[in-house]
């Protein structure tokens, strides 16, 4: 009998990280998690989530941070690991402008712990969180990896740009292959907190107001969770192979003469802030109260995924409609919260 590969998810009680090792333990592998619960947003969603998790045969769970050298070293001196997800970071934008140094020891600290486990564990292929928050300043339309992101416009995103250039570091160097994702506003069950969704829908349901920002003249690609996941899934056994005709007299950011890629995820339409609100109105059936704000500091006002690559390269197809995306969060948060 062929042992079922090992793969570890950093990040694993966390939205995404949550409904990836669903899927993988779905599929067959055996999924080590990792996941330090810290109270950024309620540690009770994060125990849900983990308690469905270690229902599962095939999942076993350790936690730790990150940052926490020690921690990463001893779990991958103890498990033989065949690919990394390394979704665990500090996220969220507006809280990088009061907490800075979280993101420092999470993201740029705790990422090159991963990177030098990675290297001396014999790792095969590490996939990693980086955010559509690189394409700051950017404002041609749509989005893509083969675009300059030398601008950020917030720490969060300067960290996962800073990811991005650490891992080609450890391709070039160690031959390590690595697999960037620029995550676009990713929603759906059990999703995060601070995200519009959630926050809309909470407000809406107790008859607060919502902020809406910029006046509500934003776009974003919102991307339903499993749309994600079915993207990850794809590249989990296709290691990136060094771009043969990459130039540094021309170079292509997306890709290298090492073995590294970076892939944008996003639904690949962007939705008007207004026609989202208006769709969960719907589906709440109650209309909302909304104040309507500047754009907040670090924040972009528009989003949009050039997806050619993930199309082109795993036939990478988003087709869930941002009414089924709302529709199914609306229904998982009135079950979860008993509101009716």
């Amino acid at each position: 009998m062929t042992k079922r590969k090992q793969i570890l998810v950093t990040g694993s009680a966390g939205f995404i990280g949550f409904h990836l090792s669903k899927r993988l333990l779905a599929e067959g592998y055996n999924v080590i998690g990792l996941d330090n619960l810290n109270d950024y947003y309620a540690v009770s969603l994060k125990e849900a989530r983990l308690k469905q998790l270690q229902e599962i045969s095939g999942f076993s769970f350790i936690r730790g941070s990150l940052e926490d050298r020690q921690t990463i070293n001893q779990m991958f001196a103890e498990n033989s690991i065949s690919v990394v997800v390394n979704l665990a970071a500090q996220a969220g934008v507006r809280y990088s402008l009061v907490n800075p140094h979280a993101y420092i020891d999470a993201n740029i600290v705790g990422f090159m712990n991963i990177l030098e486990a990675c290297r001396h564990n014999q790792v095969e292929h590490l996939i990693y969180a980086s955010s559509s928050s690189v394409y700051g300043a950017n404002t041609k339309m749509p989005f893509s990896v083969h675009h300059n992101v030398d601008h950020p416009v917030s720490l969060y995103a300067a960290t996962k740009k800073a990811n991005e250039l650490m891992a080609h570091t450890y391709s070039h160097l160690y031959g390590l292959p690595t697999t960037g994702l620029r995550f676009f506003t990713v929603y759906g069950p059990w999703g995060r907190p601070d995200m519009a969704l959630f926050l809309f829908t909470k407000a809406i349901l107790s008859g607060e107001p919502i902020k809406v920002f910029n006046h509500g003249k934003m776009k974003r690609d919102f991307t339903y969770i499993d749309d994600i996941v079915e993207g990850i899934i794809r590249l989990v056994n296709r290691k990136p192979e060094p771009n043969l005709e990459w130039s540094g007299d021309n170079p292509d950011p997306g890709t290298s003469y090492a073995p590294y890629k970076i892939y944008n995820i996003g639904n690949n339409r962007p939705v008007e802030l207004l026609h989202f609100i208006s769709v969960l109105e719907e589906k709440l059936g109650r209309e909302a109260k909304k104040e309507f704000l500047p754009l907040q500091a670090g924040d972009v006002p528009e989003t949009y995924a050039d997806v050619d690559d993930l199309m082109r390269e795993v036939n990478f197809q988003p087709n869930t409609s941002i009414e089924t995306g709302i529709g199914r969060f609306v229904d998982w948060y009135r079950d979860y919260y008993g509101v009716k």
